[in-house]
């Protein structure tokens, strides 16, 4: 008697079934996306695995970054000048007419760039750029609206923050928050938009409605990265002059707190749960876990220069890439020990995550 498998459909059947569940298998597992700077282009990691499984390309020094709600399109921003005027290139694989119907009503003047900034939207399944948007010059760190329906942009060399309306590729408000922004966040549930003006000391709330800001809160230090406690009262902010994290409390506008971290503070995100802060110092080599219910802290040497920071939603593992070296660790959330070294093309800035349960 033969064996089945030597029938030809049928092996090819089974072999179709296999790799249909080890793409799924794939497609289900949290990822990282991870803009690499001057290397002009993006990593995806797959965090089951560890490992770089894809790359964004035909992009130009790309530093912020932000997922859609339902993680299918990512944002990620350009620090580098755009020469008004100058032709925004065609990405690999997308025809004339789908770029320039991208950028106006399809004529060839509408492909001009009218700014000085850059924000590409990549197809989070297939990892190519599907669109280019034009925005009010070089753009540090990207917040997407948790509707999903707005791309906000901190412009360092512009005092301000612009709104790109994600359904028509428009710049729909820019706004003036204080010199030198830096970083974005919003509640889960949405609301107000806090901007850190590194220039100047302050945190702008922005009212996503009307897009105007409605409060300035003085805590004094250079502000730059931010994360939102849970119930969304309590902001925390990395002062890079004072080398600590800044709590402060919303409803009063003070700070509340002052917890020690080292020199240049800068990536910083709460464990899945709320109730620890992890937060890097790039100038002492080390990240430093602060538990938030009793001030307890606990830090771990990590060399060399540890940069951006995020935590992944389901296991809480953190996320750190390095500034001087092309390389993102992976580390345990309890011990702090790295699990895993992850190899990137070039230094790794903001970094999204996509969390598995929501696709």
């Amino acid at each position: 008697m033969k064996n089945s498998l030597h029938r030809p459909w049928l092996a090819s059947l089974i072999a179709g079934i296999a790799l249909g569940a080890s793409t799924t298998g794939m497609a289900a597992s949290d990822r990282a996306f991870v803009p690499m700077g001057t290397a002009d282009a993006v990593a995806i990691i797959d965090l089951e695995h560890q490992e770089v499984v894809s790359t964004v390309v035909d992009t130009i020094n790309t530093h912020g970054s932000a997922l859609t709600p339902d993680g299918r399109q990512l944002i990620v921003g350009s620090l580098s000048p755009h020469d008004a005027g100058s032709e925004i290139a065609r990405p690999e694989g997308v025809t004339e007419d789908e770029h320039a119907s991208h950028h106006g009503d399809g004529g060839t003047a509408s492909t001009k760039a009218a700014s000085t900034g850059l924000l590409y939207v990549a197809d989070t399944a297939t990892s190519r750029i599907i669109r280019t948007l034009e925005v009010p010059g070089p753009v540090h760190h990207v917040l997407v609206t948790r509707d999903g329906s707005h791309a906000v942009s901190t412009h360092p060399t512009g005092g301000g923050i612009s709104v790109v309306s994600l359904e028509s590729g428009q710049v729909i408000a820019s706004l003036a928050t204080g010199p030198n922004p830096n970083y974005l966040v919003q509640h889960e549930e949405g609301g107000s938009i806090l901007v850190s003006n590194a220039g100047n000391g302050t945190i702008s709330e922005v009212d996503p409605q009307h897009w105007f800001v409605q409060r300035n809160i003085r805590v004094g230090g250079n502000p730059e990265h931010m994360v939102l406690s849970k119930d969304g009262k309590t902001l925390y902010v990395n002062d890079d002059a004072g080398g600590s994290v800044l709590a402060v409390d919303l409803t009063t506008g003070s700070v509340a707190d002052d917890y020690e971290i080292g020199t240049a503070p800068h990536g910083i995100d709460l464990s899945p749960d709320g109730r620890r802060l992890y937060v890097t110092s790039q100038g002492d080599n080390r990240l430093v876990r602060i538990s938030l219910e009793d001030g307890a802290r606990h830090a771990a040497e990590l060399a060399p220069a540890p940069y951006h920071l995020a935590v992944a939603p389901t296991d809480g593992r953190v996320l750190v890439t390095s500034r001087e070296e092309p390389r993102m660790w992976i580390l345990d959330p309890d011990s702090l020990e790295v699990l895993q070294a992850v190899e990137l093309e070039g230094i790794g800035h903001q970094i999204s995550l996509s969390d598995s349960r929501s696709r």
